[in-house]
């Protein structure tokens, strides 16, 4: 691997820093000439606990390497932790130029028995972490004309996954986050985009195995031979987050996936579908009856916002 300055002078905050996924961003970036505000709670997957020892240990890595770097220990599940951040990186460093959201627990149970605090428990570190870290650096970042977030998704939230509606849906509003966070960002040089990685990690070890009650998605995920995998290294996903992170990347309100050694894009499309004719409003029936063109994907629109769709759907793009 080539080790360039990709980040000399840029200054990065990653949450979850301290273990796994975050953990290799955060030494990337380092190593790549960042400035990194390393945050982790340091509990266990199921987010008991707390120690300083993971984020502090990254930080060592990234001063042994020649970087600079600083710990936090804050939860983010905490609403006024995305500001305390945020002005870790002020006083610091001055100013805050990549923020990389990986804090994620896992509180996995059937749909029909998971609780309110199933929900909250997940929520409020996934999404709600990542909302209030990126509102506060937004605005930093707006302030300084330059920015870029990549928040972090899950092929859960995207295609879905046993036991794991609490996170599936943590994940999926992430996705519609980073939307807003990029078409308000656009004026003022801030891009976002979602990664959704893969790789081997404590949370991956922890998702436990209730989910086989489902024979079919049990089946699924017995054809992958996931101790084969040599490419399930974190830093595999690393290096995506930090062509997104860079100012090399122009791309904006993108979904990105890493797998198994591919990289690749996760299309937000519409199809062509059926186009109602006259003014007579359609039943049922008809519905059925167009089934089959409603649900063609051979011509596919990928709309800038929701009135793009509109847009595309009256041909005045």
């Amino acid at each position: 691997m080539t080790v360039e300055n990709w980040f000399e002078g840029r200054v990065a905050v990653v949450t979850g820093g301290g273990n796994g996924i975050g953990r290799a961003h955060a030494l990337a970036l380092g190593r790549h000439g960042a400035k990194v505000v390393v945050n982790d709670l340091g509990g266990a997957p199921n987010g008991q606990g707390a120690s300083h020892e993971a984020a502090d240990a990254v930080v060592a890595e990234i001063r042994a390497l020649g970087g600079e770097a600083v710990a936090n220990h804050d939860n983010v599940a905490d609403p006024a932790t995305g500001a305390k951040l945020t002005q870790c990186a002020l006083d610091h460093y001055g100013r805050v130029d990549v923020v990389i959201p990986s804090a994620g627990i896992v509180v996995n149970n059937r749909f029909e028995d998971m609780t309110a605090d199933d929900l909250d428990r997940v929520i409020d570190v996934h999404l709600k972490g990542s909302f209030f870290l990126a509102q506060s650096a937004f605005r930093q970042m707006r302030a300084q004309g330059y920015g870029r977030f990549v928040f972090t998704g899950s092929g859960t939230g995207m295609f879905g996954h046993g036991w794991m509606g609490n996170y599936a849906m943590a994940k999926a509003g992430i996705v519609g986050l980073s939307h807003i966070v990029a078409i308000e960002g656009a004026p003022h040089g801030i891009v976002s985009n979602v990664l959704m990685p893969n790789a081997s990690s404590r949370v991956g070890v922890a998702m436990g195995s209730g989910f086989r009650e489902l024979p079919a998605f049990a089946a699924s995920m017995d054809r992958i031979d996931f101790a084969a995998n040599r490419k399930g290294d974190p830093g595999y996903s690393a290096a995506l987050a930090l062509y997104l992170a860079s100012d090399r990347c122009a791309r904006t309100r993108g979904v990105f996936s890493y797998a198994f050694g591919r990289y690749g894009e996760v299309p937000l499309a519409v199809s062509r579908g059926w186009q109602v004719e006259g003014d007579e409003m359609p039943g049922p029936a008809e519905i059925e009856k167009h089934w089959d063109a409603i649900c063609r994907r051979d011509e596919l629109d990928e709309p800038a916002d929701v009135y793009d769709e509109y847009a595309l759907v009256l041909g005045i793009r």
